[in-house]
């Protein structure tokens, strides 16, 4: 079931907007601001993470035991989709990057700082800086948003996807420091396997020889984020050229982006042979 359920949600992103229906965090997030602004548990961190992540994990685990046990589990598979899509990152990154890329071909590098700063939330003061942000940009917004979710759901399912969701709403979210920094530090455990496995998707549809020289210094480093795990791994796999505002620019974007559809390819012909195989 979880492979249908992983191209049931392919074929929902691409051509339906229930997405934007499903992810609605507002309840979520009011909650997390109510506890942090309780004196009471502002102090406790891990009460608040307790009460915002792991409670609704034990609502939706408890939910899937009762449900699993009907019709053959077939009533759980809306369930496991509606928590898969939630569970995916949120906005466009394509249509984030539109006038990015506009100001780029344009060659108009003031417009691209602006933009670059309201819509992707990077800071520059250099060409280097501006196309090395843009490009970490949709490389983790990727990562995180689809790769760290299907990883986690086909490993562990629909729980596990939603956790690492949640964990990240807390780490962007968050307004307390001390919660803040616990969840990004459980998020970081959630990201280390599946980011090294998408680092070594890109050395099979990328340069093989380049990523695993990365690799090798990389592989076991526990304090490389995955941002810049991704990042790096990514821009060598591509073969992207040193960072430029123009339309070399706005042609690294698209090698990247082309990268991580073929890495995509990857990962789900990985998962159907081992729904097959195994």
């Amino acid at each position: 079931m979880s492979f249908l359920v992983l191209l049931l949600a392919v074929w929902i992103e691409k051509f339906s907007a229930l997405r934007q229906r499903v992810q609605r965090d507002g309840p979520w997030l009011q909650q997390l601001a109510r506890l942090e602004s309780n004196p009471r548990s502002a102090s406790r961190p891990w009460w608040i993470l307790t009460l915002t992540v792991l409670l609704p994990l034990l609502v939706l685990a408890l939910v899937l035991v009762i449900v699993g046990s009907v019709a053959y589990g077939w009533l759980a598979l809306p369930i496991h989709l509606l928590v898969l899509i939630y569970s995916l990152g949120r906005g466009d990154i394509k249509a984030n990057l539109g006038s990015f890329r506009d100001a780029c071909r344009r060659g108009d590098q003031e417009a691209a700082v602006l933009v670059a700063e309201r819509d992707l939330g990077v800071q520059a003061e250099n060409e280097e800086q501006l196309l090395g942000g843009a490009q970490t940009y949709l490389l983790w917004q990727v990562y995180q948003g689809f790769f760290a979710v299907i990883f986690w759901y086909f490993v562990l399912g629909p729980v596990a996807a939603l956790a690492y969701r949640l964990l990240a709403l807390a780490s962007e979210h968050g307004r307390t420091p001390a919660l803040v920094e616990r969840a990004t530090q459980l998020r970081h455990a959630f990201d280390w396997v599946p980011v090294r496995l998408l680092a070594a998707s890109f050395a099979l549809v990328g340069n093989f020889v380049a990523v695993s020289r990365v690799m090798l210094s990389e592989l076991l480093n526990w304090n490389i984020t995955a941002s810049g795990l991704i990042t790096k791994v990514g821009c060598v796999a591509g073969e992207v050229p040193a960072p430029v505002v123009g339309v070399e620019g706005v042609n690294s974007l698209d090698v990247l982006w082309e990268l991580l559809i073929r890495a995509a390819i990857v990962w789900y012909v990985g998962f159907a042979l081992f729904t097959l195989f195994v």
